[in-house]
This record gives C-alpha cells, sequence and structure tokens, in this order.
C-alpha cells in the first residue's frame, strides 16, 4: 500500500518523541511505501486530486532520520491512505488542503477525515458536553471575561486555535495582569478567548488519552515542570504511566459516537481531575512515550486499523 503523510518539514521532526515519525516507521516496518506530503503538494487536476510526494525511507538513526529515495507524482489513483498530522494552527493553508481532500473518492482512507478536522475546534467542540468539562466561558467581549473571572476567581485562560500548551495562562485571585492578560490573547478584544475553571488536579499533570476507532489506544500523565502550570511536553513536561479510570470510560464512552460519525479515527483527550480539557484531532501525540512507558508498539495498531480500514473507507 501507499501511505502518504501530510506533515511539516522532516526537517522539524523530532525522532525520539514524534508520533507521526513513529506511524511513518511502523507503515515501513510493515512493507508499505511512506511518502512525504509537503503542505503545498497538493493538486487539483481534472477532476482527480494528485500529490507531489518524495518517497522517504525512516529510521531511528539521530543524525539521518530519513533516507529520501526519490520525488515522485502520484494519483489518488495510486494511494491506499493519508495521514493529516501538520501542526496547528489551522490557517488558510490547512483549510485549502482539507478542502483538496475533500475530493479524494472513498476508498482512499483520510486521517482524519477533512470535513471532521474543520468541524473541531481542539480547545471550543469539547464545550459542548458540559457534564464532563469544567465551566467554560468563550468570547471576545472584555466584560464577559472578566464577568467568568469575578465569579470563578481561579481561571484557566488560552487561545483558541494554539498546541503544546503555547499561551496558556493560570489567573489566580488578585493577579495584577489579568486585564492585560486578556487584552493580548483577545488581540485587544477582536477575537475569542477560552476561560476555564481552574481543576486543582492540575497540579498532579494531565493525562493524555490516544483513541483509535473510538476506543482507548494508551495513556500517559504529563506532568509540568517546578515553577510551571503547563503539562504539555512542548512546555517541558514529563511522561508518567496512567492508568484508566471509570470516568476516564464513561468521557471516551460519550465522545464515542460524535468522533465516529466525523471520521475522527486517531484522536487525542486531555483529562485533568475527571474533567474533558481538549480534543486533538489534528495531529495527536504522545505515542512514542506510552511505548516506552509500556514497551508495547501501539503504532503497529494504527496500521492495522488503516490495511482494514483502506478500500473501504
Amino acid at each position: 500500500m501507499k501511505f502518504l503523510f501530510l506533515m511539516d518539514p522532516l526537517e522539524t521532526v523530532a525522532m525520539e518523541k514524534d508520533t507521526t515519525f513513529i506511524l511513518m516507521v511502523g507503515a515501513h516496518e510493515r512493507g508499505h511505501d511512506v511518502y512525504f506530503l509537503a503542505e503545498d503538494g497538493i493538486v487539483l487536476k481534472d477532476g482527480k486530486v494528485h500529490f507531489h510526494v518524495v518517497k522517504v525511507k525512516p529510521q531511528p538513526i539521530a543524525h539521518e532520520p530519513f533516507i529520501k529515495e526519490h520525488a515522485a507524482t502520484l494519483t489518488q489513483d495510486q494511494v491506499h491512505a493519508v495521514f493529516v498530522r501538520p501542526d496547528p494552527p489551522v490557517d488558510e493553508q490547512y483549510l485549502m488542503n482539507t478542502w483538496l481532500l475533500d475530493q479524494l473518492p472513498p476508498r482512499v482512507l483520510v486521517i482524519n477525515k477533512p470535513s471532521g478536522i474543520r468541524t473541531v475546534n481542539e480547545k471550543i467542540w469539547a464545550a459542548q458536553f458540559t457534564d464532563i468539562t469544567p465551566k467554560t466561558v468563550i468570547s471576545c467581549r472584555r466584560q464577559d471575561l472578566l464577568d467568568f473571572i469575578t465569579k470563578e476567581k481561579n481561571v484557566i485562560a488560552k487561545p483558541t486555535n494554539a498546541f503544546g500548551g503555547h499561551a496558556v495562562f493560570h489567573i489566580k485571585p488578585g493577579d495584577t495582569n489579568t486585564k492585560v492578560i486578556l487584552e493580548n490573547l483577545s488581540r485587544r478584544w477582536s477575537v475569542p478567548v477560552i476561560l476555564q475553571r481552574y481543576v486543582p488536579d492540575a497540579e498532579s499533570g494531565d493525562k493524555r488519552i490516544l483513541l483509535l476507532n473510538g476506543e482507548p489506544l494508551g495513556a500517559v500523565l504529563r506532568v509540568h515542570e517546578e515553577g510551571d502550570h503547563r503539562n504539555n511536553f512542548f512546555a517541558g513536561g514529563k511522561p508518567h504511566a496512567a492508568q484508566l479510570t471509570p470516568r476516564d470510560s464513561q468521557i471516551i464512552g460519550i465522545l464515542k459516537e460524535p468522533l465516529l460519525r466525523l471520521g475522527l479515527y486517531f484522536v487525542g483527550i486531555d483529562i485533568i481531575g475527571g474533567f474533558l480539557i481538549e480534543v486533538n484531532v489534528t495531529s495527536p501525540t504522545c505515542m512514542q512515550e506510552m511505548n516506552r512507558l509500556y514497551n508495547v508498539h501501539l503504532q503497529e495498531k494504527v496500521i492495522d486499523f488503516v490495511e482494514r480500514s483502506a478500500g473501504s473507507a
């Protein structure tokens, strides 16, 4: 099979922690052809989608994680699966590529489905599930935001379209920088900001759970560095083993049907203290950390799923 990975430049891949890399390794070890697809490499011509790609051999060698074999142009008829893996933000280029990928025939499996990615803002979509999320307000209006802080007192403030813990602030009672934080996040009250009630269990870390086809694939607890409230690995958080709780299973059960209905097969969810915080559908991570913690090879289960599903999607 031919597997395409729409992703950030190969030079930016962190071999020891990148989930995209280990998925590419898994596909290659299974005998599939693995191709790098840059964000400018998708073309719609004569009613068919074409891909300007580079065939690569991924390898766990620090100074050369990829051997570039040759460039090629493939048509939709030659491709079996496309992994959509660029990091946020979901900008104009990202959206354009999802519209182009929408033109693929159903037999080409796209993980995740482009229309589903467009539907699910990773920080906003979860807010509809009020029984399993912290109290939340999303607004660009100054008074709405300040009223929420006055009521809740201890809150997390973050933008709607970032990742890796970027621009996430913990606002505490009496914080003299509150208005400055809100003004900057909202770009002077012009774009929405997310405020959530602070969950005290965040002090112990947040739990990332990977879902495959609506079922739990693995879990890891991310614990922040000393002096930082952000648990993300991008922000310096460290991985620890984690078990699924009955509450986690309840949350997964609530999310399963709507995620699958949207064609979101490979998803990461973040849980703190029994509350759903975010749903990652663009480029879910943490697979390599889980592999090392539990001595497993989770990428094999993803490749199994793709092999079963490609051609019948």
